[in-house]
């Protein structure tokens, strides 16, 4: 495919483009120089803040392209390819970047205010700054126009999250955890690799924009090569977004990874990899299904996003259900995450018929709650593990009577994993239960109902301690730090205003996303 075109090298605009990735990278390397020319004595916190500032300097690049390509009479969707449309800069890769940024800058800001109380982390610096070059492997997923490009920043995000799980060098659980999730992410991108290779052999092209035209041709003749693509492609994305029954590796690394790092794979690794589907998807099963135009049966296509859904309805009640019987607190969050991976699959795999703008906007208005609400439990769990000693449900026992505003944040963040008015959980798992019902699939429906009634009994568990029960553990002191107080209430504050105020959101998000020019490669 593409005979004839020359691939030109980067110019100096299409480095400003590109600028929320060279912001990080440049912050990266000299971080990187700063922690072996500092001092020891020079405490390692100002490489947490100078992340932080990083981190925000490359958002307000992104906020500036948004805004640039509104403001420039251009109609949404409008794209911006650079080395052969490799690499896209649309509104659908800079929602979602703005959205992993603010996921690593709540990661930092929440090992700011942790790090010091961890007695297993012996270097501080690196924790701060290896959320960079995973934050650009999250962007570069994003941004992806072709398998090779989006596969570089999923091993980027992956490489660098192995050495961040495995950072408590102390701790026999840190070092178990590193090291299942090092076999577990290989085999994943062993799987995604050999799914690649098949789509290339199936159309001759790593670009997503070929397989529009190239897949349907190739279906006539090789459609059991193209079955056994997808399934190793959605196999290998099921194990990174931790979708049921893919998921045994979460709960273990969660749990012996440093809190900050479990947040940060929570929401901003899970998100990258859906992304990824997304992309990869939409750019491929949809022309091949029947949505995809061009009439008569289409039945591979339709068999991935059943799959999908499938999927999504493994995780939602796998993860519900096992959780019921958890009482470690890390590990429950991370059911509750299988859980929420199953909710977001739901909106990618809604092409049963059609497919619509709304579906992604949904898709991403569920991922900004979600960030928010699982960011800000992980918060609250930094302040009791460390007044408790331990990690255990039993540690939020009293937590009312002993720090009453920290215990009705953690109210929000329940009600709002709960999906429970008034919170931004709420609406976000409405709008998807409503997109399933429009779109006639009421088993699936049900199913989320049924999930969500059963996660009540392990949410309001939290709320029973924190209200109903008292130990020995009531005397002790519960200190919020400032950076973890910025955490808990930023999240708080932006679930209750979701909670009461939706609409905004999701309509600036339908407003700039277009899924012709945003999410199909080279039709903007």
């Amino acid at each position: 495919m593409h005979e004839g075109v020359s691939f030109l090298p980067l110019t100096w605009p299409d480095m400003l483009n590109m600028a929320p990735e060279l912001c990080l990278a440049a912050v990266f390397l000299l971080l990187v120089v700063a922690d072996l020319l500092l001092p020891q004595k020079v405490s390692r916190l100002s490489i947490g803040w100078v992340t932080v500032a990083g981190l925000l300097a490359s958002a307000g690049f992104v906020v500036y392209r948004l805004i640039q390509l509104q403001d420039d009479g251009r109609e949404a969707g409008q794209v911006i390819e650079l080395l052969g449309a490799s690499y896209v800069v649309d509104q659908f890769a800079s929602l979602l970047k703005l959205v992993f940024l603010a996921g690593t800058v709540l990661a930092a800001l929440m090992a700011l205010g942790s790090v010091k109380q961890d007695k297993d982390i012996t270097d501080r610096a690196e924790l701060f700054y290896l959320l960079l070059p995973a934050a650009i492997g999250a962007m570069i997923m994003a941004s992806s126009g072709n398998l090779v490009t989006l596969y570089i920043g999923l091993e980027l995000l992956s490489i660098t999250s192995y050495v961040l799980v495995a950072l408590r060098r102390r701790s026999s659980k840190s070092a178990e955890a590193a090291f299942k999730y090092v076999v577990t992410g290989g085999i994943s991108s062993a799987f995604i690799l050999f799914g690649m290779s098949y789509l290339y052999g199936l159309t001759g092209s790593v670009d997503l924009g070929d397989f529009r035209t190239a897949l349907p041709e190739a279906m006539a003749s090789y459609p059991a090569l193209m079955y056994v693509g997808f399934f190793f492609l959605i196999a290998g994305f099921a194990i990174k977004i931790a979708a049921a029954p893919f998921h045994a590796w979460a709960p273990d690394v969660y749990q012996g990874a440093p809190t900050p790092v479990s947040a940060f794979l929570a929401v901003v690794s899970k998100g990258a990899a859906l992304t990824a589907v997304l992309r990869i998807v939409y750019n491929s099963a949809f022309f091949i299904s029947g949505g995809g135009g061009g009439g008569g049966a289409k039945p591979v296509g339709n068999d991935v996003y059943l799959a999908l859904l499938v999927l999504a309805a493994a995780a939602m009640l796998v993860g519900t259900t096992a959780a019921l019987r958890q009482r470690q607190m890390k590990r429950l969050l991370a059911l509750s995450g299988v859980a929420n991976a199953g909710y977001l699959l739901v909106p990618i795999g809604l092409n049963f018929t059609s497919v619509h703008s709304s579906n992604i906007s949904e898709f991403i208005f569920y991922l900004f709650v979600y960030l928010l609400m699982t960011m800000g439990a992980f918060a609250v769990l930094t302040v009791i593990s460390r007044a408790a000693g331990h990690e255990e449900l039993k540690g939020f026992s009293g937590l009312y009577y002993r720090a009453p505003w920290t215990a009705a944040a953690m109210v929000v963040f329940v009600l709002s994993l709960a999906g429970l008015p008034v919170s931004g959980g709420f609406f976000a798992k409405l709008f998807i239960l409503m997109g399933a019902a429009s779109a006639k699939i009421y088993w699936l429906v049900a199913i989320m109902v049924v999930s969500s009634v059963i996660s009540y009994y392990f949410y309001f568990s939290i709320i029973r301690q924190m209200f109903m029960r008292s130990s020995s553990e009531e005397e002790s002191e519960i200190r919020v730090s400032v950076p973890t107080g910025i955490v808990i209430w930023l999240c708080a504050g932006g679930i209750v205003v979701l909670g009461l105020m939706p609409g905004p959101l999701l309509d600036w998000i339908q407003a700039i996303f277009s899924i012709r020019g945003d999410l199909f490669i080279g039709m903007g």
